[in-house]
């Protein structure tokens, strides 16, 4: 593997784009503005928490640094924002998916460490 593909985010692009599909089956932006039937908050937080979990499982098993878990919660941010999300949502959601990236990765991580 080259240098220039360590630095390659197409990869991570892409499992952001996969990430951003998949909650927006689960949960589409017609739903935010009432045009269709509602989930309630407990809901959306179950469907994020497992779009968070899956991201958590690709920066582990990609070993993402800084630079790439930064490029996909970009790419995350500006693909909600296409699919015509609220600003607020796309706020708290990819707020979400930074703190786990960074919080959850590092602890499961580190449990992995000790087990070895």
């Amino acid at each position: 593997m080259g240098i220039f593909n360590w630095f390659s985010g197409k990869a991570v692009d892409d499992f952001a784009k996969l990430l951003v599909q998949d909650l927006a089956k689960r949960y589409p932006s017609s739903m935010e503005s009432g045009n269709e039937r509602k989930i309630s908050p407990k809901g959306i937080s179950n469907i994020l928490e497992a779009i968070y979990q899956k991201a958590i499982e690709f920066k582990i098993e990609k070993k993402l640094g800084v630079y790439r878990t930064a490029k996909l919660s970009n790419t995350f941010r500006w693909e909600l924002k296409e699919l015509g999300y609220s600003e607020n949502f796309i706020e708290v959601a990819t707020e979400g998916l930074v703190v786990y990236l960074t919080r959850k990765a590092g602890a499961v991580a580190a449990n992995d460490a000790e087990n070895k």
